[in-house]
Formats: structure tokens, C-alpha cells, sequence
């Protein structure tokens, strides 16, 4: 059952190409193409079972730090379409766009900013590219039977304008007090011009965003808190720091509500240095917006010093899905055991869709009734994987792929000694546990990597 140790030193993800991981991922049932038996739809991708629960996993990590941790944030879970008054008042109708051009030569559309020169990157023509024109990306539909301009309504490309619409209610009901945030996590939509780089950018897409109130002459300070903040925790996570670095936004990146924003970046080698979470302050721009479009007031009411406030707002913003794929980039290994190749992905085990596989070392009818008594003993601690499909060997390397930190090994030694073999995905290293005192030791080890 041992592997040999490795004899290469592997290839990290400095060098990984998008293609390998898309590859792996539909393979190993982590993302699938949206629609793909009708020839797929841009921008939209589906979830298979390692996908969902790796997603799950990297949702509830951002929720235990961002919520349960701390005794000054709550959730909310707000409604996907709200009254179109929300994206006038907040300026998405007037300025939630991006410039667009037309090749003339092939038809297809470009984001005008993201050319590097005057040549068509999917046909080649020189100098056909159409003026470049404003394209507002959010979707709009209609609520009710009937559909016209009464009735428009959009799919929320932000899940923000929630937390600020419903600020009042929030501080009502659960008599908070500055500071204090509001956290979501939700879908939100863009009707990107040019979606790509696998899942880095969709058409539909899950955000986690924290919404921090605070006094306005205190969010620097809390600017930088949460960079901090957010920084330490994708490195918790496993993200590498060496791949991670915050940037400033100049004064002409900035978003017309923002006076200071930062980017946290993660090193693709497909792409460089791409943005994964912003960390943004929002000044009173949106309270005030809102208040201003809604004639209600939305102001923090400061018994201390008797004044009524609106307060500063510091936003840390990640996609869900964009911090998937910084998390399989950054996981995935590729080393030489016994003259083959051998991949594996070094996820964290908070991050792993799978934590335990439980492998017979065959299908013999002897040693089936113990491994699936192993298998039903551990499911309710663990998400767990069965797999007697091949040889032993096999079965780890399948088991490394999906990134499972840990495999229990059944064998026929297991009927007398009432005892399994629990291997290490990273190290390879194997221990002998009795069967008894499997679910701690199975903690304990999770708990070491």
C-alpha cells in the first residue's frame, strides 16, 4: 500500500496554464461548461458534486470569519430583484457600464479597455474595431403580466444596495451600535462584455460582502483593518502569501463612491497579477444616496454625544467563485512517485470537498461488510468518499486529484486487528489507527495539516 517518496521537485502554479485546470475540473466533477449539451451559454457555469461542496466550504469559512467570530456583524439574505429606484438611486442605471466595440470584420465585441492595440485579437484585422460606445451591464426583465417601462426591473449586479436599503432595519431590530457591519452572501449578474479565464469572469456569480458602518473619521483605520483582515485570511485558507499582494487604487481608478480602495491580488501565471477581493471605502455616498432618492432617513442616531450621523462605509467584496479558482490554482502540485506523475491538490482541509475516503484494498466479499461500517461509521463526522473502483494505487491518485486530505485503507489485516490505515495526501505517510478510535484520530490529523 506505501508510495515511494517523490523524486522530482513538482510543478507549482507559477507555471499552470488555465486549460489544465479546466480539464481537471470537468473531469473530476468540480465545474462543467452551463448548458454544455446545447453547445453551452458564455459566462455561466454549473457546480458537479466536488464543486458544490468546495464552494459550500469556502462560503462557510467567509461566514464563521466574517460573522460568527465577531460579536459586531450580522447577516442578511436579501432579494435578488429589488425596486428599480435602488440602481437609480445608487448610479448604476446612469453609470454601471463599460466601453464596448464591434470588429467589423469578424463581429465579435470587445471590452475597448482591455485591447492592447488597433489589431482584432480573434480575427487579426487591422483598424476595423467600430467607436467605442457605452454598454450598461446590468440585465434588466420585467415584474408582472405586462412588460413595459412601469414594469423594468434588473438582476442585481451587487449585493451591497441591500445591506444599505435595509440599514435602518438592521439597527432597529438587533440595536446595534457603531461600528458595527452587515454581511451577505448572494448571486449577483453582469451582462459582461467579455467573459473568460474560466470562472475569473462570469456572466452570474456569487459575492460575499460585508458592509462595515463605522464614524467617518475612523475608516482609514478601519480601511486598513480590514485588509489586514482579509489578507490573513485567504492565507489561513492555503493561499500562498508569496502569491498575494494589496494594491491602492490611483485617483483615476477609483469608483465614483470610493475615496480610498485597495485590491488584493492573487499571481495567475495564465495572467499575472489579477484582482480577487476589494476592500473599498464607500465614504456615506450610499446612505446618503438612498436617503436623498427614498425621503426616508438613514441616519445612526449617537446617544453619547446626541447627534444624529451618517455613517462611513468600508466594504471588503470577494466572489465566491473567483476565490474557488484562486484556491484550485494555488492547491494544485505535480510531482514524479516512482517515475510517473502524480497531481495532487495541497487544498486546506476546511477547503477540501472531500475529507476522508474510505478505500477497501479490493472487493473481496471478506472485506466489503468492514469498510462500509468504517464508511457509515464516519459519515456523520466527515464528508466522505467510498471508492473501490481499480487498484489501491489508483484509488490514492484519483482521492490526491480531487484534493481529499486523508484516506482509510481497509485491508485483511483490519479482521484481525480491528484496526485501519489512515494515508496523508500530502507527505504520503501512512499510520496503523485501531477502528475505535478512527474519528478522533481523523480530527486530529485534519486539524495538524
Amino acid at each position: 500500500m506505501a508510495d515511494n517518496p517523490s523524486t522530482g521537485s513538482g510543478r507549482s502554479p507559477s507555471e499552470l496554464q488555465f486549460e489544465t485546470l479546466v480539464s481537471l475540473c470537468k473531469r473530476r466533477g468540480f465545474v462543467f461548461p452551463g448548458s454544455e449539451i446545447y453547445g453551452g451559454i458564455g459566462g455561466f457555469w454549473d457546480y458537479g458534486p466536488l464543486g458544490v461542496e468546495m464552494k459550500n466550504n469556502i462560503k462557510r469559512a467567509w461566514w464563521q470569519a466574517m460573522v460568527q467570530e465577531r460579536d459586531d456583524v450580522v447577516g442578511i439574505d436579501a432579494a435578488v430583484i429589488m425596486n428599480a429606484r435602488v440602481w437609480e438611486a445608487s448610479g448604476h442605471v446612469e453609470t454601471f457600464s463599460d466601453p464596448m466595440v464591434d470588429c467589423r470584420s469578424c463581429k465579435h465585441r470587445f471590452r475597448a479597455d482591455h485591447l492592447d492595440g488597433d489589431v482584432c485579437p480573434e480575427c487579426g484585422a487591422v483598424g476595423q474595431f467600430t467607436e467605442a460606445r457605452q454598454f450598461n451591464l446590468m440585465f434588466k426583465t420585467f415584474v408582472g403580466p405586462v412588460e413595459d417601462e412601469a414594469s423594468v426591473v434588473y438582476l442585481r449586479p451587487e449585493t451591497a444596495q441591500a445591506m444599505f436599503v435595509n440599514f435602518e432595519n438592521v439597527v432597529t431590530s438587533m440595536r446595534r451600535k457603531l461600528p458595527f457591519g452587515i454581511a451577505q452572501i448572494g448571486r449577483s449578474f453582469r451582462n459582461e462584455i467579455t467573459p473568460g479565464n474560466f470562472i475569473f469572469r462570469d456572466r452570474e456569480f456569487e459575492q460575499m460582502e460585508m458592509e462595515y458602518f463605522c464614524r467617518p473619521e475612523e475608516a482609514g483605520r478601519w480601511l486598513e483593518h480590514w485588509l489586514r483582515e482579509r489578507l490573513a485570511w485567504f492565507k489561513r485558507i492555503g493561499v500562498r502569501p508569496e502569491n498575494l499582494r494589496a494594491r491602492a487604487h490611483k485617483p483615476e481608478e477609483l469608483s465614483h463612491y470610493s475615496s480610498h480602495t485597495y485590491d488584493i491580488e492573487y499571481n495567475f501565471a495564465a495572467m499575472g497579477w489579477s484582482e480577487l477581493e476589494g476592500i473599498a471605502n464607500r465614504t456615506d455616498f450610499d446612505l446618503k444616496a438612498h436617503a436623498q432618492h427614498s425621503g426616508k432617513s438613514l441616519t445612526y442616531f449617537d446617544e453619547e454625544t446626541n447627534e444624529h450621523i451618517v455613517p462611513y462605509v468600508v466594504e471588503p467584496a470577494v466572489g465566491v467563485d473567483r476565490a474557488f479558482l484562486v484556491l484550485l490554482y494555488d492547491a494544485y502540485r505535480e510531482e514524479e512517485v516512482r517515475g510517473e506523475k502524480r497531481v495532487f491538490l495541497q487544498l486546506h482541509p476546511q477547503i477540501a470537498p472531500i475529507k476522508v475516503a474510505v478505500l477497501p484494498l479490493s472487493r473481496n466479499e471478506k472485506l466489503v461488510p468492514l469498510a462500509q461500517a468504517v464508511h457509515a461509521k464516519l459519515r456523520p463526522h466527515f464528508m466522505t468518499q467510498y471508492d473501490d473502483a481499480q487498484s489501491i494505487g489508483r484509488r490514492y491518485r484519483r482521492q490526491d486529484e480531487i484534493g481529499t486530505p486523508l484516506c482509510v485503507t481497509i485491508d485483511f489485516e483490519s479482521l484481525e486487528d480491528k484496526a485501519v490505515t489512515i494515508r496523508e495526501r500530502d507527505s504520503m505517510d501512512q499510520t496503523r489507527v485501531a477502528i475505535e478510535e478512527l474519528v478522533p484520530a481523523l480530527r486530529e490529523k485534519l486539524g495538524e495539516l
